[in-house]
């Protein structure tokens, strides 16, 4: 017998709440059941486009909806803690939209109402849920790296005139990212507790339209020597890169890895004494569609937070502690490098 199928309920009516709620409609485990934003024009237009979907007059309503099962909140990420915090209360089970917030007080807000409450919870870096990413953490674990000894990870897009100047800039913007998959390729090779083993500096660029960091710089030194550079900004791009060098060879990422789809996902393995291999992931759906179905299979399984590679709530904590120490000395060396550690 079908399992019935989850009913979310979407707050925001951002870009990335219409992506999400395409992903639901493509999963038949899933369907979007309500909406509901902070400006009920806007409300009104994204809801027109989900004619099955309820449109709840605040977003408070949306919450004391019993039929909601999941809420999905991709409100701007300064509100996060708010809207994440009314949503354990309501016993909703909760995908928020990275990044989890702006500071450390917010997101510690946050991770203690999941915590005492009842239902599932994960913060949505999509890509983490895709068979891309699977693949990569296989090729770490098979040996071919040899022993871990840096990672390089860049990632930039021009999207400075479209972002919420209150989500404090690139590194909550687009840094996530890359930190994160940073955070995953150092607990796979190194350990669950050497991400924290770290020294750390920063540098960046302020934005003379919003105040806020626009490019940034970060350096990081794990424990055994091993080093990783992470670049990201909102001003220029598209453009990405990630790579993982080890004493055997180096492993690349040749399509973007935080936007896996369907086809065209490729690694690129180039042992330093061997022939270069190109290695292709194929998948059914984008990293979206894959977020949707984490959240079915864990809510199944009666979880409360997700398995790796998905973030877990710890995971998230790690994240967060690491974009916000970036985000204050790029802020105060603005061009000079400062240690952070």
């Amino acid at each position: 017998m079908a399992a019935t199928p989850l009913k979310w309920g979407i707050l925001g009516t951002t870009f990335i709440a219409d992506v999400m709620a395409t992903a639901i409609q493509n999963s038949p485990q899933s369907y979007l059941h309500a909406v509901a934003g902070r400006d009920p024009q806007r409300a009104r237009a994204f809801q027109a486009k989900y004619p099955g979907a309820k449109l709840h007059a605040d977003m408070d309503a949306l919450l004391a909806d019993a039929a909601v099962d999941v809420v999905y909140i991709a409100l701007p990420n300064h509100v996060h803690h708010d809207w994440c915090v009314r949503a354990a209360a309501a016993g909703k089970h909760i995908l928020c939209e990275k990044s989890l917030s702006i500071d450390m007080p917010k997101t510690q807000e946050i991770l203690t109402a999941v915590e005492v409450g009842t239902g599932f919870f994960a913060e949505g870096l999509m890509y983490l849920a895709h068979p891309f990413t699977a693949r990569l953490v296989e090729l770490l674990q098979d040996g071919r790296l040899g022993t871990l000894k840096s990672i390089q990870a860049h990632y930039a897009a021009d999207i400075w005139q479209m972002v919420n100047p209150a989500g404090r800039g690139a590194i909550y913007n687009l840094g996530c990212y890359p930190v994160s998959l940073v955070q995953l390729v150092v607990q796979t090779m190194l350990g669950a507790d050497a991400f924290q083993a770290r020294r750390s500096w920063g540098s960046g660029n302020i934005s003379a339209h919003d105040g806020n960091i626009s490019e940034a710089l970060l350096g990081l030194r794990f424990d055994a020597g091993v080093l990783a550079s992470v670049h990201t900004a909102e001003t220029h791009g598209m453009g990405w890169g990630f790579s993982v060098t080890g004493t055997l060879g180096t492993l690349q990422c040749i399509s973007n890895p935080w936007l896996p789809t369907a086809d065209a996902n490729t690694l690129l393995w180039t042992p330093f004494n061997g022939v270069p291999e190109r290695i292709s992931v194929q998948a059914d759906g984008d990293a979206f569609d894959y977020q949707v179905r984490m959240v079915e299979r864990q809510i199944r399984a009666h979880a409360r937070v997700a398995q790796r590679p998905s973030p877990r709530p710890q995971d998230s904590r790690e994240i967060m502690e690491l974009l916000t120490g970036w985000e204050a000395h790029a802020r105060a060396s603005n061009g000079a490098a400062k240690n952070i550690a």
